[in-house]
């Protein structure tokens, strides 16, 4: 099994900025992510990606995103981060990490809320 752990969500206001960090560990093996994946669930939505980074670190994002958020990973700290820059209401959701094709356990997310 393996447990992630979102956190840097907030309150901001449209125009700023954001970083959210997930960590990823194995609750009885050590592990080693790999290909990564942000994923969001707006209110009323259904959840969907953000942005996803494989193995070697090529990255993809939703249209919405592009230009704006930033994926990336320090594999050696089973970390993944999403730098959220020029944030609009649009963004406001719980924001959760998982792997590529998301099949770990979803954690409990961190809210992001882009209010004025």
């Amino acid at each position: 099994q393996v447990q992630v752990v979102e956190s840097g969500g907030g309150l901001v206001r449209p125009g700023e900025s954001l970083s959210l960090s997930c960590v990823a560990s194995g609750t009885i093996f050590k592990i080693t992510i790999g290909a990564m994946g942000w994923y969001r669930q707006r209110p009323g939505k259904e959840r969907e990606m953000v942005a996803r980074i494989t193995r070697k670190g090529d990255t993809e994002y939703r249209d919405s995103v592009k230009g704006r958020f930033t994926i990336s990973k320090n594999t050696a700290q089973n970390t993944v981060y999403l730098d959220l820059n020029n944030v609009e209401p649009e963004d406001t959701a719980v924001y959760y990490c998982n792997n590529w094709d998301h099949t770990w356990r979803w954690g409990q997310g961190t809210q992001v809320t882009v209010s004025s």
